[in-house]
């Protein structure tokens, strides 16, 4: 019995094991974005975060990239080497002591750390350990020396007794431990003096700074070569950097 308008064909269900149902197959997926189905692909493929990736052999670094490695390295070394002459010329420079004049307060073979900006915003101080240029009539091949400052522009200072006076006041002198100040002269050279210096006096001029050493008995410094002009002072020494167990503020 057929129904015409429903499009239907009655009759009785098939049987099982009667004959074999067609079905329809399920659509294959699509390949990969950016991979040709028709063609195999050679990489090795990985999931990561739910999308297929292709792990691409790593190249071999070639002369180019050696290359580019070596002048990236030049230009490193080049930099590091203008800003260490940038600090040395206008910053900190590392001094070592070559003498026993600063002994006990340095020694000989200790380096220190000078600040060459101290004086651009300060001004030199007395008791300051500065290195300054070697003076005219110092003699010696050290092109730099390092002292205490001991008197001030203005200031007269005279040496009475194995004692420093400062406009005759007696100056208080830890750092000598007891050592006696003696002039090395038979006068104080006059350059920078606007007295007629002796061998235990002098007026200082403007700009112009009396230095000892603390080793007063092992120490060439303005009692034989005269007062030191500001212009020549290198810089303030603030820091002993060796040995590292002296390590500390000057």
């Amino acid at each position: 019995m057929t129904d015409d308008s429903l499009g239907l064909t009655s009759g009785p269900p098939p049987r099982a094991g009667a004959g074999k149902i067609d079905m329809p197959s399920a659509p294959e997926p699509p390949p990969p974005d950016g991979l040709d189905a028709e063609e195999p692909v050679s990489e090795t493929a990985f999931w990561a975060e739910g999308e297929t990736q292709i792990a691409v052999p790593r190249k071999k670094r070639g002369l180019e990239s050696t290359l580019r490695t070596v002048v990236e390295w030049i230009a490193v070394a080049v930099g590091a080497l203008a800003v260490a002459l940038l600090i040395k010329g206008f910053l900190l420079q590392a001094f070592y002591i070559p003498s026993e004049s600063m002994v006990n307060t340095l020694h000989i073979d200790d380096r220190v750390l000078v600040n060459k900006l101290s004086y651009r915003f300060g001004d030199i101080e007395r008791g300051d350990v500065v290195v300054f240029e070697r003076p005219p009539g110092a003699g010696g091949e050290i092109d730099d020396f390092i002292k205490r400052v001991i008197a001030l522009p203005g200031e007269t200072v005279t040496l009475v007794n194995g004692q420093v006076f400062i406009d005759g006041v007696l100056l208080d002198e830890p750092y000598v431990e007891g050592v006696q100040t003696i002039p090395l002269t038979s006068a104080i050279i006059s350059r920078g003096c606007t007295n007629t210096p002796g061998p235990d006096r002098c007026t200082l001029a403007d700009g112009w700074y009396f230095v000892m050493g603390d080793n007063r008995n092992s120490s060439v410094d303005s009692r034989s070569f005269g007062p030191i002009d500001e212009d020549t002072v290198v810089g303030r020494a603030f820091l002993k950097v060796w040995p590292l167990g002296d390590l500390g503020f000057l």
